[in-house]
C-alpha cells in the first residue's frame, strides 16, 4: 500500500447523491471521495434499496465491511490521476 495516500476514518453518507463521502490525503492535500450505493451493492452482493430508510445506516456498514478494497480502488485511481472535473474521486 502507498504510504503517501492516507485515508482517516472518516465517512458519511449524503442522502441527495445516495453516496458514501470520504477524504483520502495525498501529500497533505485533501481529495474527496465518493461511491455510490449501486457500487457498494455489486462489493457486498446485496440489494441496497435507495427509499429504505435505513440505507444510510447499511450503506455504511457495506462501506466499513468492503474499506480495504475501497480504499484500494481509490488509491489506483489517485495514482492514476483520475479526478473529475471537481478534483473528486468518485468509484463507479
Amino acid at each position: 500500500m502507498n504510504q503517501s495516500i492516507l485515508f482517516p476514518d472518516l465517512q458519511d453518507w449524503e442522502q441527495s447523491s445516495q453516496m458514501v463521502v470520504f477524504p483520502a490525503q495525498q501529500q497533505g492535500m485533501n481529495i474527496e471521495c465518493r461511491i455510490g450505493i449501486a457500487k457498494l451493492a455489486a462489493l457486498s452482493g446485496t440489494i441496497l434499496n435507495a427509499t429504505d430508510q435505513d440505507i444510510a445506516i447499511k450503506a455504511l456498514a457495506v462501506f466499513e465491511t468492503y474499506r480495504f478494497d475501497i480504499e484500494e480502488e481509490v488509491e489506483q485511481l489517485i495514482e492514476q490521476e483520475l479526478l473529475d472535473e471537481l478534483g473528486r474521486i468518485i468509484v463507479t
